[in-house]
């Protein structure tokens, strides 16, 4: 493992008894220091990859390292926190559950006023967590997964259900929490992730699809035009010199060019104008996140941890109709 690696996985394949192939060769680098989010439909194997980080989960084949040790090794445990589906007891207040989480960690009492006030849960410490909100639990979740102060923190989903003003305190208390640790975002939320990661890995079917910046992954910025009749607007775009791609979609033309300048837009505009269309809009923009993850996962709604193979269905075969799909 690369010494500036905190998590470093290749090959790694994860099988759940003869049906069920949850990870199939996943490949993944995630540098000490980074803010990392990993997208991927219900199903594509990101619970499965976290879980194997914890070392709850052991890996069929493959390698896999965290913080330069084995998954699940006791040095590497004691500077990994993590936040999942976690458990309190309801009739204890939020002080005391992490009280009682630090006292099972070996992790001094003195550590639970830090991650309260981390997260904005001082004031309501000392209530019971029957009554917390659920945008609370989560903080508290947030706030037992940093009591080992962790060089590598695991968020699994932290704003799922919750309000867009509890996304939005969710965003800003993970953006404080990066740059000193290696975080591991898992999310559903595209702006959560391309606002908060440095780098992102897309899996589906239990692969790693595309990897980079946000930006890498959304490519060039594109033309956007809105004109009328918009049919052939994009009849007449598509004839352009160097259109690569012309996309239409609810009115508005999309076009990928090489080179796109201002002086290109407005050469553009100019030729749809003169060709008699009404042009009532033009801008540059990149691919939204989230179209470029619809893309890559083909529109699924499950992946790998759905794959079942038919008993005696040969293995070459179950991965054709699974690269098919």
């Amino acid at each position: 493992m690369a010494a500036d690696l905190a998590v470093e996985a290749r090959g790694v394949v994860k099988r759940f008894g003869a049906d069920v192939l949850a990870l199939d060769g996943l490949d993944l680098r995630i540098h000490e220091g980074e803010t990392y989010g990993l997208l991927g439909p219900n199903g594509a194997g990101k619970t499965t990859t976290l879980r194997m980080l914890l070392g709850l989960v052991r890996a069929s084949s493959g390698l896999i390292t965290v913080l330069g040790r084995r998954p699940g090794d006791p040095v590497a445990l004691r500077q990994t926190g993590a936040m999942g589906e976690t458990a309190f007891y309801a009739f204890l207040s939020g002080r005391d559950n992490l009280r009682a989480i630090a006292r099972r960690a070996d992790v001094a009492d003195s550590r639970v006023e830090v991650v309260l006030s981390q997260v904005g849960l001082t004031e309501r410490a000392g209530d019971a967590v029957a009554g917390y909100s659920y945008g609370m639990h989560q903080r508290l979740g947030v706030a037992a997964a940093l009591l080992k102060d962790p060089r590598l923190l695991i968020l699994d989903e932290p704003s799922n259900g919750l309000d867009p003003a509890g996304q939005l305190d969710m965003r800003r208390l993970i953006a404080g929490l990066g740059g000193t640790r290696t975080i591991v975002l898992s999310s559903h939320d595209m702006d959560e992730v391309e606002q908060l990661c440095g780098r992102v890995g897309i899996i589906s079917g239990g692969r790693m699809l595309a990897e980079g910046t946000p930006e890498q992954l959304r490519g060039a910025a594109r033309l956007l035009v809105r004109a009328e009749p918009a049919d052939r607007a994009a009849a007449l775009a598509a004839t352009l010199a160097g259109a690569e791609h012309v996309g239409l979609h609810d009115g508005t033309l999309a076009l990928a060019l090489p080179d796109l300048t201002p002086a290109r837009a407005a050469a553009v505009t100019r030729q749809l104008v003169g060709a008699g269309l009404e042009v009532s809009e033009v801008r540059t923009a990149r691919r939204p996140l989230r179209e470029i993850f619809l893309e890559l996962t083909g529109r699924r709604t499950g992946g790998a941890d759905s794959v079942r193979r038919r008993a005696g269905r040969p293995k070459h075969r179950a991965q054709a109709a699974r690269k098919g799909r």
